[in-house]
């Protein structure tokens, strides 16, 4: 769907295979009026809050808040490792939990699966087969089935993402493969 993408910059953490490091500083400073204002000019309801770590930003949870009075559908990505429990309930989270793979693992906020609803998403960013036994026993040991949707994610060039389907498929996972589309429409490129 077309999508209006704010990115805050920011983050705590340092995932190995991120992404977005160049949202890690820098950046334009912006008043809550001027987002919406822009926003509106995409002519989209579809907008997801992104960063770097959003949920790191004062404002992100009265912006969260506005979106959604306003009638957006509205999603934010977070890194997981900051509580969610205050993000506004209409808002879809996809909360992201961290593989041993990425290099911050001990980040992972276990506190925030009781805040999971049925319109959130947890997703898994697989970077080997470790990572992907690991992520499965996790969705176990949490009992995560059906508690929301879950969303396994190769990492970009260091898993094909036909292997991780293949993984998928041989163990009848109900999991959503979930590539970085814009990586395969555009490339690497920083920003898009």
């Amino acid at each position: 769907m077309p999508t209006v993408f704010i990115r805050l910059t920011g983050c705590p953490l340092r995932c190995q295979y991120c992404d977005t490091a160049y949202a890690f500083s820098g950046g334009t400073l912006y008043d809550l009026e001027t987002i919406l204002k822009q926003v509106a000019t995409y002519h989209t309801k579809y907008v997801t809050v992104t960063g770097g770590e959003p949920l790191a930003q004062k404002g992100c949870l009265r912006l969260l808040e506005r979106l959604c009075e306003l009638g957006y559908h509205v999603s934010l990505e977070t890194s997981g490792a900051l509580d969610i429990a205050a993000v506004d309930q209409r808002v879809s989270r996809v909360v992201d939990v961290k593989t041993p793979g990425s290099g911050e693992v001990e980040r992972n906020r276990w506190e925030n699966i009781p805040h999971l609803q049925v319109h959130d998403q947890l997703k898994f960013v697989i970077c080997d087969r470790a990572d992907y036994l690991w992520a499965k026993a996790i969705l176990d040991q949490y009992d995560l089935w059906g508690r929301c949707e879950l969303l396994f994610s190769p990492s970009y060039q260091q898993l094909p993402a036909g292997e991780l389907a293949d993984w998928i498929l041989a163990d009848q996972l109900p999991v959503r493969l979930q590539i970085q589309l814009h990586k395969y429409l555009w490339g690497d490129v920083e920003g898009r």
